[in-house]
């Protein structure tokens, strides 16, 4: 039980520290945390919005935010490095805290849903999808999706493919539970096969038959002489 405890103790470390990163660094707009070990120490990666909210001036902040994580999480020689994130709108971390903001600043949840799934679709991805769970319109409990393009929920393009991000809006009702699903635009799925040394197949357009051409109306026949016109007389 001795390696089985340990496992357990690690990864409940880690995801203590997870929450304590997302809520330092909220007003930069976390993105999410990897953790690597390495022989000189182990490296937190931090990614963000806004990286210079975290670095602070002169980088005090950042060294600040590195003594509390190896006096309370007893990392060996962490070493924090931040990110910036290049596209937010594809960032399924970013894209749930947004989403919570918006709960709490009073949007309607169909309102909130729709527009974020607007912007991630927009940006490219292949597919998303946004789950709300909580009070949403009274006391009892509901859950509300909110889909576009393609999602998977099992197997390896789930595992690996798919960008999953959780956060919470406390509102007066309750605390809603905020979940998003991004497909990002450079998935590749296991049945996209391609064969190498195959011609590619350039669609032509469609060959219409040649226009017919218009055929002029004939001029008017000329008008009849009723009973009241004169006529000549015929030699």
């Amino acid at each position: 039980m001795g390696s089985e405890r340990k496992f357990l103790q690690e990864n409940m470390r880690r995801v203590l520290l997870k929450e304590y990163l997302v809520e330092q660094t909220k007003r930069a707009g976390f993105g999410g945390v990897t953790i690597t070990r390495t022989p000189m120490g182990t490296r937190v990666t931090l990614v963000c919005e806004r990286p210079g909210v975290i670095i602070g001036r002169r980088g005090e902040y950042v060294r600040a935010l590195t003594e509390t994580i190896a006096k309370d999480f007893k990392l060996d020689n962490p070493q924090i490095e931040v990110q910036e994130e290049k596209k937010p709108n594809l960032n399924a971390q970013l894209m749930a805290e947004k989403l919570a903001v918006a709960l709490e600043r009073g949007w309607h949840f169909r309102r909130a849903g729709h527009s974020t799934v607007r912007r991630i679709m927009e940006s490219g991805a292949r597919g998303c999808q946004v789950i709300l769970s909580g009070k949403l319109t009274g006391e009892r409990h509901r859950t509300e999706r909110f889909k576009a393009g393609t999602i998977k929920y099992c197997g390896t393009a789930a595992i690996y493919l798919m960008k999953k991000g959780f956060c919470q809006a406390r509102l007066k009702p309750g605390v809603i539970g905020v979940v998003v699903w991004i497909m990002p635009p450079d998935a590749k799925m296991p049945d996209e096969v391609s064969v190498a040394g195959k011609p590619v197949i350039v669609a032509q357009p469609p060959v219409l038959p040649p226009e017919e051409p218009e055929i002029e109306p004939l001029p008017p026949a000329a008008e009849d002489p009723g009973d009241g016109a004169p006529t000549e007389e015929l030699k």
